[in-house]
Formats: structure tokens, sequence, C-alpha cells
């Protein structure tokens, strides 16, 4: 089924179920649709701590020149580390994640959300604290770490190879 049909199907359903709560009656749950999303998320680290030791040490270095220099131009100095410390906790409360679906895999790259179909999909590596998916042609190649970003590649790693085998993906496992 096509995903603009699954719109519809969604829609129509949460359309019917308001009417049938109105009504008093339960409501649909139609075999249609089907709610089988995982969603693993994580966290982002490295990146927040590595802005909030430029903010430091542009706090530390805006300091000593106006100090230096006579006390030029202090405020924007310590807008220029307050945007960096707003930027660093905005990265950091953006969890990256891998949403599983019933017929592709998705994440967040480059704040758009990219989706790979099955038929995209070459190969599956998990590894002991990563997994790799291998996409066809230009797609690349999706890694998702334990030591980066915190995810619990163990479970993301089951749920993957139970997806691999519904879609008959190679799986290769270090």
């Amino acid at each position: 089924m096509s995903r603009s049909w699954e719109r519809k199907v969604n829609k129509n359903m949460a359309q019917l179920n308001k009417q049938r709560k109105k009504q008093g009656m339960s409501s649909y749950q139609g075999g249609a649709i089907s709610a089988n999303n995982d969603i693993f998320k994580g966290r982002k680290y490295v990146l927040p701590l590595v802005l909030l030791a430029l903010a430091g040490l542009y706090a530390l270095l805006g300091t000593a020149t106006s100090n230096a220099a006579g006390g030029g131009n202090e405020v924007l100095n310590w807008i220029g580390v307050s945007l960096y410390i707003l930027l660093a906790l905005m990265i950091f409360l953006r969890k990256p994640y891998l949403k599983i679906e019933r017929s592709s895999v998705s994440t967040m790259k480059f704040n758009r959300e990219r989706r790979l179909a099955v038929t995209d999909i070459e190969k599956i590596k998990l590894a002991q604290g990563s997994v790799v998916i291998q996409g066809k042609g230009k797609a690349g190649n999706w890694v998702f770490s334990r030591m980066m970003n915190l995810y619990d590649t163990d479970a993301m790693g089951k749920r993957l190879e139970e997806f691999a085998k519904a879609h008959q993906i190679p799986v290769d496992r270090d």
C-alpha cells in the first residue's frame, strides 16, 4: 500500500472513530492500519560538549581581551557566548532516532526526515555497539552508534533482524 493511500485510510479511520465515539460506540481498529512503528531514540552529547567548550574559550578570551583593551565590546562577547550555549542546549535536547515502520526505516538527517524503503536497503550490518544500514546507490550508509549517540543498539539490532527477515534483506553480524 502506498504512503498516500495509508494516509487516506488513517484519515478516514480517524473520522469514523470520531463518529463512533459521539454515538457511544467503541472505536474501530481496522486491519488496514498498522501502528507497528518502533522508534529507537538516542542522545547527542559530543557536539554540545564541543560547543560548550568553545563558549568557555570565547568567554575566557573575551574577558581577557576586554580587560587588556579597556572593556570595549564586552556585551557582544557575552551575546556570542550565550548563543553558543543556546545552540548546545538545542542540539542536546533534540533526540536523534531510528523509526522502523512496516515497509521502511526513517531517521532525521540534516534537519529533515530521511526514509529508506525496503527496496532501497542493500544490507544491514550489526556489530557490537553499532548498527549500519547500507542503502543502494546514492542512499549511502546510515550509522547508529552507542558511543556517539547513546542508542540502545542491542534492541535496535534485534528489531532490525526481524525487519530484515520479513523483507529478505541480508544481515551481517560481526
